[in-house]
């Protein structure tokens, strides 16, 4: 299937995007095919669970290296956590 892909100028938490980049190297794919993925997945509801639940794309041994990659990169915020960042003034 044909697509276009776009250029995106985005904003992120600096020790998400290490762990995304470590993700996506521990995946062997590119930073962009992982984030359309996460992305695709989100919009899938769990059968049963519509509006509650999502589709993970991460199989056990990627949630594991991301259990890694957060411990190392200093991750420890869940999904909440994002309502609440601000940036600092720099």
């Amino acid at each position: 299937m044909g697509i276009e892909r776009v250029q995106l100028g985005v904003r992120m938490e600096k020790r998400m995007v290490k762990v995304l980049k470590g993700l996506a190297e521990f995946e062997d794919t590119s930073l962009a095919q992982l984030l359309e993925k996460i992305v695709l997945h989100s919009f899938e509801p769990v059968a049963g669970q519509e509006g509650e639940a999502a589709a993970s794309p991460h199989s056990t041994r990627a949630l594991a290296a991301i259990a890694d990659l957060r411990r190392v990169y200093g991750l420890d915020d869940d999904v909440h956590q994002s309502r609440r960042y601000r940036e600092d003034a720099s």
